[in-house]
């Protein structure tokens, strides 16, 4: 039985990423032998998009009023690459990881898997 899902995130400054969760999104963690952390995420949810083009993966963390999520991390010194637009089924931006990464953030409007 599937119990969880483990999430990679390929990065160019692996250190400094797994810093960023730790310290600045202060996500609890595991050290699993020489500092590569296992860092434990929020409830989870996956959805599946169709493309006409190449099959790429993205990630992104949810929050409960986005806006105040920026304004927090900005504070603690994230940079977002994207201004916060309305899809419609949510509020969403982009911010830029210690290692030149980005991931999403957003703001669900529709309801969640995760609250099954």
């Amino acid at each position: 039985m599937i119990n969880g899902a483990h999430v990679i995130l390929y990065s160019h400054d692996a250190e400094a990423d797994r810093a960023f969760l730790r310290d600045v999104l202060g996500q609890p963690h595991v050290d699993a032998g020489g500092g590569w952390l296992i860092v434990k995420l929020p409830p989870a949810e996956i959805a599946v998009h169709p493309t006409g083009g190449a099959q790429v993966h993205e990630f992104y963390f949810l929050c409960d009023d986005v806006a105040a999520t920026v304004r927090d991390l900005t504070a603690r010194g994230v940079e977002f690459t994207a201004p916060v637009t309305d899809a419609g089924w949510g509020l969403l931006t982009r911010l830029r990881l210690p290692g030149g990464g980005e991931v999403g953030l957003y703001e669900a409007r529709h309801e969640r898997a995760a609250d099954l």
